[in-house]
């Protein structure tokens, strides 16, 4: 009698114990998102912090950890490899370079992948078949928009000067598609390329020694992170530069039509939470921006003597005033 009671008694319990776990599940555990960039810039740091913000403002509970391979190919190869051993549930690269060793480590498939400002996804191979574990969006400019830039400023120019990092997909991608479109329009260009950021200073002389009116750098990671050099150049010989984004504007530029990251970011943070819900990242195609930013900073049309029409002007937001106030984020 005495077992038979135990065996009762067992039933119910756990009989009790299936009716609390049906009306009362489990917490669900925080889904791991990692946010991988190259470097440290304005426009990458910008990235970054708005993904996480947006995740962390969201229904869904995350855990976010953040890694910056400070510019070493070998570390962010290292970063990805102790992530995926650590075990990820969406991986979040930053850059074309940061997802193409992604889909490298990852290849398996297992882990989502959403990368965040990559120029041209199909020229990185980031797209097809074997990419199904793969989406995002994309930070691509149109030709027709870098041109029409330059034109609202100064539509008397005669020659573009194109620069560009050469190992960077992204900026590649975005000079080509500049210089295919000059060359259909009968527009002069030339163009240099570096390697690394000790021959910016040499590549900028070089370009205005062959007589350009403007230059122009696309989201360009490595010379985004040193506009000063940049512009310090340019601005003493009168040559205005236009950029990919307005953190380079932000950072001494003088006009963009680019890349608004805040804009980016956000986008690329309602891709995670679909796929947290539920979607699959091959059922959800890359995505490009929904606008274009239009700014101008003030303080280097000072410094460059131009003076902007007010009809031109209305078009653009000031990002930084005369006085080198920033409205940067704003």
């Amino acid at each position: 009698m005495k077992n038979r009671h135990s065996v009762y008694f067992l039933i119910c319990m756990t009989l009790a114990a299936l009716f609390a776990l049906s009306v009362f599940p489990a917490a669900a555990e925080p889904i791991r998102a990692a946010i991988i960039q190259p470097m440290s810039h304005t426009s990458l740091n910008q990235i970054r912090d708005t993904i996480a913000a947006a995740l962390e403002a969201s229904d869904i509970e995350f855990e976010i950890v953040t890694r910056n391979a400070e510019r070493d190919t070998t570390a962010l190869s290292t970063i990805l490899e102790n992530i995926r051993m650590e075990g990820v549930d969406i991986l979040i690269p930053i850059a074309t370079n940061t997802a193409q060793s992604a889909k490298v480590i990852f290849e398996d498939g297992n882990v989502p992948v959403v990368f965040a400002a990559v120029s041209d996804p199909v020229a990185a191979g980031l797209t097809g078949d074997d990419s199904f574990f793969i989406t995002g969006v994309s930070n691509n400019i149109p030709a027709a928009e870098i041109v029409r830039l330059i034109s609202d400023f100064q539509p008397d120019y005669k020659k573009i000067g194109f620069l560009y990092t050469s190992s960077e997909t992204n900026s590649v991608s975005t000079i080509n598609a500049a210089k295919a479109y000059c060359d259909a329009n009968g527009i002069a260009y030339e163009e240099v390329s570096i390697s690394n950021l000790s021959e910016l200073q040499t590549a900028t002389e070089t370009l205005i020694s062959r007589g350009v009116d403007a230059l122009y750098t696309g989201n360009d990671n490595s010379i985004a992170s040193s506009m000063s050099t940049y512009t310090d150049v340019a601005y003493s010989q009168g040559i205005p530069v236009y950029c990919g984004a307005d953190s380079m504007v932000a950072d001494g530029g003088f006009a963009t039509i680019g890349v608004d990251y805040v804009q980016l970011g956000n986008q690329v943070a309602d891709i995670v939470i679909r796929i947290a819900k539920g979607e699959l990242p091959e059922n959800i195609p890359y995505e490009t921006l929904s606008d274009y930013a239009r700014f101008v900073n003030l303080q280097a049309a000072d410094t460059l003597g131009m003076e902007i029409p007010a009809d031109t002007l209305a078009a653009y937001r000031v990002l930084v005033e005369s006085d080198g106030t920033s409205h940067f984020g704003e």
